[in-house]
């Protein structure tokens, strides 16, 4: 027997020995591709030396001898911290994922080969100007000079990632970083989305009242009566509706999200007049899906029109939200309608021709190979019309509104090859005040933002993208897809910069927009039906106008702002006749725990503090009453309603146009108020609580339900390792917040934060080394770095870190200096 122990004691111990050399050697190959801060590299490419000193948060400062050698630098820094992140975005919008990650990213692959946003990439680079064309010319060789210096010295493939998914990674090209913003007009798109769901809510409910309520314009707006979607195409009549959600929204790899995660933002500016210390002020956090690495990175460059800070999109050479020594700009989704989906008629004797204004035309057609890993390549024959890529009736269920005999396609001012929107970006970094600003933002094509400007003695906002120019005959008006084959419901053109919203030196010195509605103009000069935000603008001017003058503070603090106006203005409402009117009940009843969650909220204040019960009990409630509103009229189709909207909500306890009619169960013999909606909601959200977090209402946490999601796209779901790379934290804030997190709305977490301010910045042109910034993660996209997460926590707390061009402070414990030198 002891010989029986002695032996199994030195297995074990054999065992322990090769686990811990395993792990040495994993931990060795993988750290193989840590960047090297202090350093000095020669390199092919340069003119003069290239310096990039990294500050204590790791944000790099790049001082080249000229500018073509500044961008150089941008690009090498770049590739050393993101360079799996640039690759992904790349493959991405080429639709090449596939070739790494096999069958579950073929139907990705296969929209976004049918958009051919990567061709339409190469197209535009020789329609930048000369400089931009130089820039993105010299960028590319700074990226190319860290991946022939991973080559030579066997730097680990460059990313832990590659040793998992071993792919030759082609050299960077101008295209490349084109087809990137390009890519983040997907991310920022809704309309298709919406005017699919508008013309299946319409077949469902066939009532025009109904649709009113359900798909509400923004308050403030007007309309003339739409055509009832099934009475423009009779064929829907005898055609079942699938209701099969589109699955590839739900991919982490995939850029197609839901309608209720388009493009948000916050941004405000402060004339002088309005500033404590006398000089502009400008905040923006722009909103976009929060993953591990962010999707920005903080840097500043050194340009011979002086210093630019601020964050940039790895793969991309320019400074999208920052500041140089004169001007600060930030950007906001401005929800342009800038998308169009058309029904086209096949011409049922040949089917490779459709019908236009003029009679039958042949689709404009090529083939495309997507090569699949594992399997065998698939061939895919690409279709257009004069409107734009014929796509397939899986994305966004266009196939519940296209008849037989007919095809959807896609009008989109992203579908362009002559997009000089890289030209626009260089001219802004160079801009000297916000006259040269707004004359840079000419060349803006897609995606459309509001673009805030502040320089040295005024403030201004402008919406700056391509808009469609509508014919005031449109069948539709851009609210559901039209007949591709009328000639009053196509573009005929762009409309003019100059008709594009804009606001310059306002009298009342401050300026602000949370992706609200900006102007009241009649179709077809609306810019848009649809607004991402119709609550955060209300506690936005509540909080601009409860001060005479603002500070670098008071901007931060309003950024960080939690309570919830959709809470204050909604709970009174749907609780009105419920507050103080219980008769006493034993506790362990439905009927006390109701008592409790309505005591809890009638003294409540609408903070959506991470540490505080009544935001769960909110969320919960306000998500099954939306449940309970819709679920008996619209049936399966209640699901693409993923969040409560506080309009429709409104309207409904309001009673506008006969809206409590929503509050009746069709199916039941009895009546319902609103009131016993609002009861029985209660009670399914108590008991979701329950079945969750617990009986005990007071000891809830809202942080706990309202995770942040910074998770890993490729490796957030494999085991063991997504502890490694993903980054989960207790937050504050919601979906109806200036500090907005909002919520996933779906699965057993609906109330995971998955989509926020992953930057946040402040500048203060009295004194502009006082700015501050932040992002939502680290500068690293090595999950082995200390870089990776460090400013996870500071984000989480809204603190920032400095924001200075003194070059002297980034050297100030700096993690590194790197010298690049001519070769």
């Amino acid at each position: 027997m002891a010989q029986v122990f002695k032996w199994l004691f030195r297995i074990a111990g054999a065992m322990v020995v090769l686990a811990v050399l395993g792990i040495t050697v994993v931990y060795f190959l993988l750290s193989r591709s840590l960047p090297e801060y202090d350093k000095t590299l020669a390199v092919n490419g340069l003119s003069s030396k290239v310096e990039i000193v990294r500050d204590h948060s790791n944000v790099p400062h790049v001082f080249g001898g000229t500018d073509l050698d500044t961008f150089f630098g941008l690009g090498y820094a770049h590739a050393q911290d993101r360079l799996w992140q640039m690759v992904m975005l790349r493959r991405t919008v080429q639709g090449r994922l596939s070739e790494v990650f096999g069958t579950q990213t073929v139907e990705i692959d296969k929209v976004l080969r049918r958009f051919d946003l990567y061709g339409q990439a190469r197209d535009s680079v020789s329609v930048q100007d000369a400089w931009t064309q130089e820039a993105l010319r010299a960028y590319s060789r700074g990226v190319n000079a860290r991946l022939n210096e991973i080559n030579e010295e066997a730097r680990g493939r460059g990313a832990p990632e590659m040793f998992l998914f071993d792919f030759p990674i082609s050299p960077w090209q101008p295209a490349d970083s084109i087809a990137i913003v390009k890519l983040l007009s997907v991310q920022l798109s809704a309309h298709l989305q919406e005017e699919v769901l508008f013309a299946r809510t319409s077949m469902a409910l066939g009532d025009d009242g109904l649709m009113e309520d359900i798909m509400p314009l923004a308050p403030g707006s007007g309309i003339a009566a739409l055509p009832d979607y099934a009475s423009l195409f009779p064929e829907l009549k005898d055609h079942a509706p699938r209701y099969a959600k589109s699955d590839i929204t739900a991919n982490p790899l995939s850029p197609f999200h839901d309608r209720a995660f388009a493009g948000a933002s916050n941004a405000w500016a402060a004339a002088p007049s309005r500033s404590a210390a006398g000089g502009t002020l400008l905040a923006n956090d722009p909103h976009l899906e929060l993953t591990a690495p962010a999707i920005w990175y903080l840097a500043r460059i050194e340009l011979s029109t002086g210093g630019v800070i601020g964050g940039t999109i790895p793969g991309v050479p320019v400074v999208m939200t920052g500041r140089s020594e004169k001007l600060g700009w930030g950007v906001t989704s401005s929800y342009m309608d800038d998308q169009d989906v058309y029904i086209e008629r096949l011409n049922p004797d040949n089917p490779g021709e459709y019908l236009t204004p003029d009679g039958y035309k042949d689709f404009r057609t090529e083939s495309t190979i997507i090569e699949i890993k594992d399997m065998d390549p698939i061939t895919l024959t690409l279709r257009w019309t004069d409107n734009g890529p014929v796509m397939p009736g899986t994305h966004y269920d266009l196939a519940e509104v296209t008849p037989p005999g007919h095809v959807a396609s896609v009008a989109w001012t992203a579908l362009s090859g002559a997009d000089t929107t890289m030209t626009a970006a260089m001219r802004l970094m160079q801009s000297q005040n916000v006259d040269e600003a707004l004359e840079a933002g000419r060349f803006y094509v897609a995606p459309s933002q509001n673009l805030m400007l502040a320089d040295d003695e005024t403030i201004a906002m402008k919406m700056i993208g391509a808009m469609p120019r509508r014919n005031a005959g449109h069948e539709t008006k851009g609210r559901m897809p039209s007949r591709g084959w009328v000639e009053a419901n196509r573009w005929p053109a762009m409309t003019p910069y100059s008709a594009n919203p804009e606001f310059v030196a306002p009298i009342g010195g401050v300026l602000g927009n949370t992706n609200n509605k900006t102007v009241d103009r009649p179709f077809p000069s609306h810019v848009s039906f649809k607004w991402g935000d119709t609550q955060r603008i209300h506690r936005w001017q509540r909080l601009m106008q409860s001060r005479e003058v603002h500070t670098r503070d008071s901007f931060i603090e309003a950024q960080l702002d939690t309570v919830s106006f959709t809470a204050r203005s909604l709970l009174p409402l749907i609780g009105r006749d419920l507050w103080f009117t219980g008769e006493a009940a034993p506790d362990g009843t439905p009927e006390r725990q109701r008592q409790r969650a309505l005591d809890l909220l009638s003294n409540w204040n609408g903070e959506m503090n991470e540490h505080l019960p009544e935001p769960l009990i909110y969320a919960a409630w306000l998500r099954a009453l939306m449940t309970r509103l819709i679920q008996d009229e619209l049936g399966p189709l209640a699901t693409e309603f993923t969040h409560p909207d506080p309009v429709f909500i409104e309207r409904v306890y309001r009673d506008i146009d006969g809206a409590s009619e929503w509050c009746d169960i069709k199916q039941s013999t009895q009546e319902e108020t609103c009131t016993d909606i609002a009861r029985l909601a209660l009670d399914d959200a108590l008991v979701w609580i329950d079945d969750n977090y617990g009986t005990a209402l007071e000891s809830l946490r809202w942080g706990d339900a309202h995770q942040a999601t910074h998770d890993h796209q490729v490796l957030g779901d494999v085991p063991l390792l997504r502890y490694f790379v993903n980054i989960r934290q207790s937050t504050s804030g919601g979906d109806n917040t200036l500090l907005r997190g909002r919520t996933s709305g779906e699965g057993p977490d609906p109330f995971q934060n998955v989509h926020g301010a992953a930057f946040r910045g402040v500048y203060d042109f009295a004194d502009p080394d006082s700015s501050v910034f932040i992002i939502s993660t680290g500068q690293s996209g090595h999950f082995l770095s200390r870089h990776y997460d460090d400013l996870s926590q500071l984000w989480r707390r809204g603190e920032y870190i400095p924001m200075s061009l003194d070059p002297a402070l980034a050297r100030a414990a700096a993690v590194g200096v790197t010298m690049l030198v001519p070769r």
